[in-house]
């Protein structure tokens, strides 16, 4: 009997909790930039796992370098080096450009966020300040600092003394940081929030009130690292150097791993038995970091991802009906003038692509960096049909 899309949705719900809801279509293959639901239907990924997959699915490199490593060796816990986490961590340096650079694994954007915070309190300071819409995770540390209620309230009280100001807005947080406050997180682009760039001086602003008060500048760079927006984390372009980097998603090319990188007197805060994650640094997800940090270099995506980007922006902006397309290299936002993404998502879906709508208005757009000319072509044509008729 062959099976379908409707029957994973009975077992999902009869196993799983429902934290995600019930997902209408069940994935079992990919190759690159297309995916296969269980009934064998075909769907040109446009999301990426949520900015996860850089490389797209069952990349031939890091499929490679994975199965060579659990071959040779599969976990170690930290009490041992192996050669995978110190070639990982070479890479990460020099792609700060910073010596100093001193990095911890784990295994999600989240737990990097919440090893920042424990960072920031070894200073001896317990004030954050974080911005209004951002997304940092939704573990209890990482939580307090995303500033969307519709997510904290459920889970109060969270951590106290964290300020949320509206992101973007360097006067408010000139206001809101003080010689009391240990660290100042933003991304670089607000991704979970709708891809909301802010201005071209906003983290130097950042940058100097941080340096002003004696406070850490944190880049969580979870969505916006990788090469993803045209720089290996998305902050460059604005000249600046962050306290600590947060990184995971596109790290491990599709699994899962995560780095908190700290940055000059900084990386001098964790001491021995300070923090841990058992699974942090693990040999294979090291693996599938260094696969993909090598071809991403080998392939000189950060290039080609500026280029697609810009290409995607300006084929969407004339169509009817949209209000606004913002982004920087393959993280994009489309904006709607009426409330229609959800809409639009659907039937992008029942056509074969896959996006997602973070909000009422807003659809978020962010392939792997292996797409051709030939998928942006089809993106587009399907993407401006769907938004014609209802737009």
């Amino acid at each position: 009997m062959k099976e379908r899309n409707s029957t994973f949705a009975q077992r999902w719900n009869a196993t799983l909790q429902s934290a995600y809801g019930t997902p209408t279509i069940a994935l079992t293959r990919g190759k690159g930039v297309e995916v296969f639901d269980v009934e064998g239907k075909r769907y040109l990924d446009f999301l990426g796992g949520i900015a996860t997959n850089v490389l797209g699915h069952a990349h031939p490199k890091i499929v490679k370098a994975v199965s060579r490593q659990v071959e040779t060796l599969s976990h170690t816990s930290n009490f041992y080096s192996h050669p995978q986490v110190l070639l990982l961590a070479e890479k990460l340096q020099a792609m700060t450009g910073d010596k100093t650079a001193r990095t911890f694994f784990c295994n999600s954007g989240a737990e990097a966020n919440e090893a920042a915070i424990k960072l920031s309190r070894l200073t001896g300071r317990h004030r954050i300040v974080a911005a209004q819409g951002a997304f940092h995770g939704r573990t209890m540390g990482a939580l307090s600092l995303t500033g969307q209620p519709a997510k904290r309230e459920p889970f109060m009280p969270l951590l106290k003394k964290i300020t949320h100001v509206p992101f973007g807005d360097a006067n408010s947080l000139a206001r809101a940081v003080s010689k009391r406050t240990a660290m100042v997180i933003l991304e670089p682009i607000m991704g979970e929030a709708g891809v909301i760039v802010p201005e071209p001086d906003y983290l130097k602003a950042a940058r100097e009130i941080c340096d002003k008060r004696g406070a850490l500048l944190v880049i969580d760079a979870v969505q916006t690292g990788m090469g993803r927006t045209g720089t290996w984390f998305g902050y460059e372009d604005s000249g600046i150097t962050p306290d600590v980097i947060t990184i995971a998603k596109g790290l491990g090319g599709g699994l899962p791993i995560g780095a908190m990188i700290a940055l000059g007197k900084a990386a001098e805060l964790i001491t021995p038995g300070s923090h841990g994650s058992t699974f942090g640094g693990n040999p294979i997800s090291c693996a599938a970091g260094n696969a993909t940090i090598e071809e991403i270099e080998t392939k000189k995506y950060l290039a080609t991802n500026r280029q697609f980007g810009l290409q995607i922006m300006s084929a969407l902006r004339p169509i009817p009906g949209v209000s606004e397309v913002r982004g920087k290299g393959l993280l994009i936002g489309l904006d709607f003038e009426k409330p229609i993404a959800k809409t639009v998502a659907s039937e992008l879906l029942e056509l074969g692509i896959l996006v997602n709508a973070t909000s009422e208005t807003t659809i978020r757009i962010a392939p792997a960096f292996v797409i051709s000319q030939k998928n942006v072509d089809e993106f587009v044509r399907t993407c401006t049909a769907v938004i014609r008729r209802h737009g």
